[in-house]
């Protein structure tokens, strides 16, 4: 450990109780942007965390890189490793490289890339392991960002000490499911704390990466590593604090607009990762887009977007997920689809930075499809993103979200912030019945976003699963992140799925 880690770690015990008051005191109407930061502890803003990709990916050392840059990383560790990277190189694959139609045991050897038993390690971390079910204080939502003990127990069962070494997130098979979970990767290590310099997503799947000039089956194995299961690394020692990465309900509530408008010169672009029959409610679908078993797996839309109401037997509620009260959008977000942001012919990887510029910048691609507003047509040039705009991004549960966070905060540089409770949250939290013929909160309810939404309730009550509220009349809605910082600042360990820290009195009263 060294003097300035220590010197740290002593200040911490001294500074919590001044952090845990500013952070309480937040819910009495100020902002936790206001918290002062702990000595040693540094509270980065959005813009902080930003990184901007090279032009060329294969010029990366960090952020999104190229498997021709991995190739010659493994190959020789020692000589080529980065500069400040002085540990070793872990390859966490969120799933093998076998294909879901003929998955293991049938023989594949390029199921892993290929470790070489020292400096050099691959491990299988399945999406599972990168998400949580936690409660905010209001509801409890699936999914979510790891706690502390959560993402410990990570660093210690693949040995990471993520100050020395460098750690590569990476699909495994390439598909858009292994594309979210890969970020959901990126997204809890940064969010934790770790240093950009000491994380890397690989582009593409090992399907693809096989196939080209940059890796060969040579590269890849029929079997990871093994945990060692013996790390001693806390996020507690990594004095960063990321958690603005995670835009709370709160937070959401204060962006959101007063109607549903494109507005440009807020500071605020609020991005819809999901397809535009669910943005639209049902109203309006884009090409691409199935509307099976509607249309019988044909493709619903000749054009660039279409009317599904033609057709008599459509029903708005295709587009419902998680037995939801409601769908729609929240006032003033943009909708573009994750997947067009990957090539879907090239392994799943990120497209070009200057394609995902040309998308920020509201421009259309070759299917006429660009960022579209609540009239569902395309925003038109020079008004989606606005420079000095902070993008908010959200899907069904944020995982198609890490596709568009990464896009924006990895590749282009634009502070970004993840809505982790997302549609499946802010759906629920409505003035509408549920199945048990209960209102999921009642109509004084200051966390009701339907009053901030454009949406479509569900058909019958009966549809919606009966939500778990913790508190209506909750004065935050920001306890996973008070609950991540106090555990990062050595307080009390959180419980498991988001039991909570123990917190000080009040001190709003009441």
């Amino acid at each position: 450990m060294t003097e300035a880690m220590r010197i740290s770690l002593r200040g911490r015990a001294g500074h919590v109780g001044v952090l845990c008051l500013a952070v309480m005191l937040s819910a009495c109407g100020g902002s936790e942007d206001d918290t002062a930061p702990a000595a040693g502890i540094r509270i980065s803003s959005a813009a902080d965390i930003a990184q901007t990709s090279a032009d060329d990916y294969n010029d990366n050392i960090n952020g999104v890189i190229t498997g021709a840059t991995l190739k010659r990383w493994k190959d020789d560790w020692i000589n080529e490793r980065p500069a400040g990277i002085t540990g070793k190189l872990v390859i966490l694959q969120v799933s093998d490289g076998s294909s879901p139609a003929n998955p293991p045991p049938d023989p594949n050897p390029t199921l892993y890339v290929k470790p070489n038993g020292t400096n050099v390690v691959t491990y299988l971390a399945p999406s599972a392991e990168w998400v949580q079910t936690r409660s905010n204080g209001v509801i409890t939502t699936q999914s979510m960002v790891l706690d502390g003990p959560g993402v410990d127990a990570l660093l210690k069962k693949y040995s990471i000490d993520p100050t020395k070494d460098m750690i590569v997130c990476a699909q495994g098979w390439g598909s858009p499911g292994n594309a979210m979970a890969q970020g959901r990767c990126w997204y809890t290590l940064r969010y934790w704390g770790v240093d950009a310099a000491h994380l890397a997503l690989l582009n593409g799947g090992n399907n693809w990466l096989t196939t080209g000039p940059d890796m060969n089956a040579a590269d890849f194995t029929d079997k990871p590593s093994t945990p060692p299961n013996n790390g001693t690394f806390s996020v507690r020692a990594l004095t960063t604090d990321n958690t603005v990465l995670q835009a709370t309900l709160q937070d959401m509530l204060a962006v959101v607009p007063s109607s549903d408008a494109n507005e440009l010169g807020d500071g605020v672009f609020i991005w819809d990762a999901r397809n535009l029959g669910q943005y639209s409610a049902g109203e309006m679908l884009e090409i691409g887009e199935d509307t099976d078993p509607i249309t019988s797996g044909t493709q619903a839309c000749a054009t660039t977007t279409c009317d599904p109401a033609a057709n008599p037997n459509y029903s708005y509620m295709v587009s419902f997920q998680n037995a939801g009260s409601r769908q729609g959008h929240p006032w003033g977000a943009l909708q573009l689809q994750f997947t067009r942001l990957l090539d879907a012919t090239s392994g799943f990887s990120y497209r070009p930075k200057s394609v995902l510029q040309g998308y920020l910048d509201g421009d259309v691609d070759a299917n006429g499809i660009g960022f579209m507003d609540a009239s569902y047509q395309p925003v038109g040039a020079a008004r989606a993103y606005q420079p000095g705009d902070t993008i908010y991004t959200y899907c069904e549960t944020t995982m198609r979200a890490m596709i568009t966070g990464i896009a924006s905060g990895v590749i282009l540089g634009k502070p970004t912030r993840f809505y982790d409770g997302a549609m499946v949250e802010w759906n629920s939290l409505s003035h509408l019945q549920d199945a048990t013929g209960n209102f999921i909160l009642p109509v004084d309810s200051t966390w009701r976003t339907d009053n901030r939404s454009y949406y479509q309730p569900a058909v019958n009550p009966l549809n919606v699963a009966t939500r778990n509220i913790n508190d209506a009349y909750a004065r935050s809605a920001d306890a996973i992140v008070r609950e991540d910082r106090l555990y990062k600042l050595g307080g009390a360990d959180s419980g498991a799925g988001g039991g909570g820290a123990a917190l000080p009195a009040n001190p709003c009263g009441g």
